[in-house]
């Protein structure tokens, strides 16, 4: 009985990810099924539902609980510098590289809240590279863009923050950056200044510039192998030639069509540089 349970239940979350597709336009039928089933059973419960077909019948005719079901499918677990040794490596091993070009064009791909858009801008700033960049940010969830517009986040976060800012390889006082406030802590504006925010969806849009970085880190390991070689040949042909691709902790290139057209920057550290 419970595998017959299994099955319907597996049919009805079919069912809801081909609604959402077909009525909102919204394509999450490649996720990872066990991720996305967690989040849709959590979603079941918070609604107070007794099924998943349930939630499709009020999906399909209540916008709030549309936006609270997209909330939940969005990935936004960051911080700022996250995976210090990685920044570390970016600053050691791609700012020298970066130096050399007129113009920088960097796209943050599943940017999330911005933690780790932030990051990149004081990188760049004190590199002395800020001027001649342009971050693209882009995420599927708009409220998550206006956090990241926005540019405040809880002071509980800074001591975290700051740590990870050292180990990175930090060359000022990281508490020089924000300001305390009532609501939080807000991060200077100036360092958005070359940041241009926009929603984008990986599963289903396309290319839109030529980028010399792109992050996107701990975004594929939610994605099924079919989604995850799809995005794989998305950055592969938005990357410019030597370009970085740096993906997180988790994630990787081997095993993609791709593997053998990038080397890595510094090993152990999830930096990749297309050579051809």
């Amino acid at each position: 009985m419970d595998g017959a349970r299994d099955d319907l239940e597996k049919l009805e979350i079919e069912l809801l990810l081909q609604g959402l597709n077909a009525w909102y336009g919204y394509d999450f039928r490649d996720y990872a099924y066990h991720s996305i089933r967690r989040r849709i059973l959590h979603r079941v419960q918070a609604e107070r539902l007794g099924s998943v077909t349930g939630l499709l019948d009020k999906l399909l005719r209540d916008p709030a609980c549309l936006r609270r079901l997209i909330a939940d499918f969005s990935i936004n677990v960051t911080e700022m510098f996250r995976d210090p040794a990685f920044f570390l490596a970016f600053r050691e091993k791609v700012v020298p590289i970066l130096r050399t070009y007129p113009s920088i064009r960097i796209w943050h791909a599943g940017c999330a809240t911005g933690e780790e858009v932030f990051s990149m801008a004081i990188v760049l700033k004190e590199e002395g590279l800020y001027d001649k960049s342009t971050i693209y940010a882009t995420d599927m969830n708009a409220q998550s863009l206006q956090i990241a517009k926005a540019g405040v986040f809880p002071l509980a976060d800074m001591r975290k923050f700051t740590a990870n800012y050292m180990r990175a390889g930090g060359k000022d006082a990281f508490s020089e950056y924000y300001s305390v406030t009532d609501d939080g802590v807000r991060f200077r504006p100036g360092l958005l200044k070359n940041v241009v925010f926009a929603q984008h969806n990986l599963v289903t849009d396309g290319s839109f510039n030529e980028f010399n970085v792109i992050f996107c880190r701990n975004v594929l390991i939610y994605f099924n192998k079919p989604l995850q070689e799809k995005v794989h040949t998305l950055f592969y042909e938005s990357l410019g030639l030597f370009g970085i691709l740096g993906l997180g902790d988790k994630e990787t290139i081997a095993y993609t069509k791709y593997a053998d057209r990038y080397e890595e920057v510094q090993r152990g550290e999830k930096l990749f540089r297309k050579v051809k």
